[in-house]
């Protein structure tokens, strides 16, 4: 099965639900173009789920990181959802997880976007 991505919105927090294999090809190809069209489309605060992903390899990410950059450069902000213990290991042994929030509860990560809000107002 190749990648899915899915895309929806909670309030103004575009959620990416993530499936499959986030790895170099088409795969990781369909994971940029998805990450794009909700940056073109306006997502400022992007949830990325990646729940149903089983693996992920240096592009994929590559992809993220280079998203997250995009958005905080933007003013924006990216976090993560719903890690798997294999693909959360990956992330924290390139020290990602420092940088990115991750979260394991999808209303605790739409929350943190509004706490963010109220940091910056004051």
């Amino acid at each position: 099965m190749g990648l899915q991505v899915a895309i929806r919105k909670s309030g103004d927090v575009w959620i990416l639900d993530v499936q499959g294999k986030a790895t170099i090809g088409r795969d990781n190809d369909l994971l940029n173009a998805q990450l794009r069209k909700a940056y073109d489309g306006g997502a400022r605060k992007l949830l990325v789920n990646l729940a149903g992903v089983t693996q992920v390899d240096s592009s994929g990410i590559s992809t993220i990181v280079r998203t997250f950059v995009t958005l905080h450069n933007a003013g924006g902000d990216l976090k993560l959802l719903g890690l798997t213990a294999r693909v959360k290991m990956v992330f924290d042994l390139m020290g990602l997880l420092r940088a990115i929030p991750s979260f394991e509860s999808e209303a605790k990560a739409v929350a943190s976007f509004a706490d963010r809000d109220y940091l910056a107002r004051g």
